[in-house]
C-alpha cells in the first residue's frame, strides 16, 4: 500500500462551516476551506508552504499580469499536477517523495523521529526528554507521515555530525502574508513569481547531492522550487500500511547562499552574506519587527530583509491584506525550546512611514533600557527583571500597532504620533516601576527609599526628555525636547 500525495485526498482541512474535509492537493483552490486541520501547529505551518510549493512547481505565475488574471482554478490545478504524480509517492520501489532514491543501510528508528521535539537517542538513554519527548507514536498514519517528513525535511535541525540543517538552518522563522478570506488566497498571495518545474527538478528523483566533504549546493544549481522542497537529511521511511520507523543515514545536502522566499534574512554587517531569521521563545515583540513585519528602511543594503513574499504584496493587493503569519521553532542548537504561531499587522507603507517606525522602536527601546536600570533597586537582575521588560513589550504593543496604523496613512503628521506613542510607552514604564517601588518605600530603610526615588527620578527624566538620553530620544524622534530647568539665582550669583 502506498500513498500519492498528487492524487490521492490525504491532507485534513477546516472548512467555514466548522466541518472538517480530507482533499486533494489540486482541491486547495475551493474558496470554502479556511486553512489546514493537522494535529499540530508545526505541521499546519509546513502545509502552507508545502502548497505553496506545489503551485510554485506546476502553475506560477510568470509576473505580476498573471498573478491578477491566469490564477488557476481547482480543475487547472489538477490537470497540472497529474504530470508530476510519480514523483509523489511515499512508498514503494520507485522514487519516494522527500527520500533518498536508494535504498539506506541500518537501523531504523521509531517514527518519533520526524518530529522536532522527539528526543534523540541520547536524550532517551540519559533519561533527559523533560522539554521533548519519547515513544509518542508507534506508527503513523501515512498521510501523517507525509506531512511530518515535509515538516522535518523543511524545518530540520542541528542533528550530530553530518545531518545538516535546513536550507534556513534549524527551525526557521516562516512569514506569510494571510488575506483572511481562506486557504487558496493564501497560498495565491504568497505565491513567488517562475516557471514550472520538471518532475527530474525535484531533488528526490536523482541521486542525493551528499556532503561528506562540505561540498554545498547553490540556488544557481538547481530550480527555484527545490527552496520549497530541499532535502538535506537522507532518510527512507520503512512501512506499507503505515509507518513504523525511518533510517537516516548522513551527509544529505548541504545549502548555501539560498533566499528563501517565505522567510526574512539579516546580515552582520554591510556587505556580509545574508542570514536567515529564526524566532525566539514566547512571543515576537515588537523591537523585532523591523525586517520582519516592516521593511528595512535601507533596503538596499539594510541588515534585516522582509521575506520576498511580503515584499511585493501590496503591489498586488492594493490595500490588502492587512495581517500576517510569523511562526517556526525557537530552538537552541539541536534541542527546541518553544513554537511561536503569532499573526501581526501588516501595513502599507513608504520609505518614510518606514524609517519613523523604526524610530519609534527605537525609542521604546531606549526606554525599555531605562526601565531596566530604574528597577535595579527593586528586582534582581535575571528572570524577574526579564518578565518586567516583556511585560513593558507586550503592554504597549497596542500603542505600537496603533501608532503604525497612523503612519500608514497619506500626510501622517509624524510629531505627533511619535509624541503619543512616547507618551503612552513613558507612562507604562512608571507605572511599573511605581507597581514595585511601593513596597519599597514603606520597608522602613531610608537610603533604600532615597535610591528609589533617586531611580524613579532618572527614568521619568529620561521620558520627558530632561536627561542627555532622554533629549537624544526626543530629537530622534523629531520632538523638541523641553529647555533645560533655568538656573537660580544664586546659581547664576555662583
Amino acid at each position: 500500500m502506498s500513498l500519492n500525495l498528487i492524487s490521492d485526498p490525504w491532507i485534513p482541512v477546516r472548512m467555514m462551516d466548522g466541518s472538517r474535509r480530507i482533499i486533494a492537493p489540486h482541491q486547495m483552490a475551493d474558496p470554502l476551506i479556511v486553512a489546514p486541520d493537522w494535529p499540530r501547529a508545526d505541521l499546519n505551518l509546513a502545509c502552507y508552504e508545502l502548497l505553496i510549493g506545489l503551485v510554485l512547481m506546476a502553475a506560477p505565475p510568470a509576473h505580476r499580469h498573471d498573478w491578477v488574471r491566469a490564477r488557476p482554478d481547482a480543475a487547472t490545478l489538477e490537470t497540472r499536477l497529474a504530470k508530476y504524480a510519480g514523483a509523489f509517492e511515499l512508498l514503494g520501489d520507485g522514487p519516494r517523495f522527500m527520500q533518498d532514491l536508494e535504498d539506506l543501510p541500518g537501523t531504523p528508528s521509531g517514527p518519533d523521529f520526524l518530529f522536532i521535539d522527539s528526543s534523540g537517542g541520547n536524550t532517551a538513554k540519559n533519561n533527559a526528554d523533560l522539554m521533548v519527548h519519547r515513544d509518542r507514536y508507534e506508527t503513523l498514519s501515512l498521510p501523517l507521515a507525509a506531512m511530518a517528513l515535509y515538516t522535518f525535511q523543511q524545518f530540520a535541525p542541528a542533528g550530530g555530525a553530518g545531518n545538516r540543517t535546513s536550507m534556513r538552518g534549524g527551525g526557521p522563522l516562516v512569514t506569510l502574508a494571510d488575506p483572511g478570506t481562506g486557504l487558496w488566497d493564501l497560498i495565491w498571495a504568497n505565491m513567488p513569481f517562475g516557471q514550472p518545474a520538471s518532475p527530474q527538478d525535484l531533488p528526490w528523483m536523482r541521486a542525493t547531492r551528499t556532503s561528506e566533504k562540505a561540498q554545498t549546493v547553490g540556488p544557481s544549481q538547481s530550480h527555484p522550487v527545490e527552496a520549497l522542497f530541499g532535502m538535506p537529511r537522507r532518510l527512507r521511511l520503512i512501512g506499507d500500511a503505515c509507518v513504523t520507523g525511518v533510517i537516516q543515514r548522513p551527509y544529505g545536502t548541504n545549502y548555501a547562499l539560498w533566499e528563501h522566499p517565505l522567510s526574512p534574512y539579516y546580515r552582520q554587517k554591510e556587505g556580509t552574506e545574508l542570514l536567515p531569521r529564526h524566532p525566539a521563545t514566547g512571543r515576537l515583540p515588537y523591537r523585532n519587527w523591523i525586517g520582519i513585519v516592516l521593511s528595512d528602511p535601507n533596503k538596499a543594503d539594510g541588515l534585516r530583509l522582509r521575506a520576498t513574499c511580503l515584499d511585493g504584496i501590496f503591489d498586488r493587493f492594493g490595500t490588502q491584506p492587512t495581517r500576517m503569519i510569523a511562526a517556526g521553532w525557537a530552538m537552541d542548537n539541536m534541542k527546541p525550546k518553544d513554537f511561536l504561531w503569532a499573526e501581526l499587522p501588516l501595513l502599507s507603507f513608504d520609505a518614510q512611514a518606514q524609517a519613523k517606525a523604526k524610530d519609534l522602536i527605537t525609542a521604546a527601546d531606549s526606554l525599555a533600557s531605562g526601565l531596566r536600570k530604574a528597577l535595579s533597586e527593586l528586582v534582581a537582575e535575571g528572570s524577574a527583571r526579564q518578565a518586567q521588560l516583556d511585560q513593558f513589550w507586550i503592554e504597549t504593543e497596542g500603542d505600537f500597532t496603533q501608532a503604525l496604523t497612523d503612519l500608514a496613512q497619506a500626510g501622517f503628521d509624524g510629531p505627533k504620533i511619535a509624541k503619543r506613542f512616547l507618551t503612552a510607552i513613558g507612562q507604562q514604564a512608571l507605572s511599573q516601576f511605581d507597581a514595585l517601588a511601593l513596597p519599597g518605600l514603606s520597608d522602613g530603610k531610608i537610603e533604600h527609599a532615597a535610591e528609589i526615588v533617586s531611580q524613579r527620578r532618572m527614568l521619568a527624566a529620561l521620558i520627558q526628555g530632561r536627561s542627555n538620553q532622554g533629549r537624544k530620544m526626543w530629537t530622534d524622534l523629531g520632538l523638541t525636547p523641553p529647555d533645560p530647568k533655568p538656573k537660580t539665582n544664586q546659581e547664576v550669583e555662583a
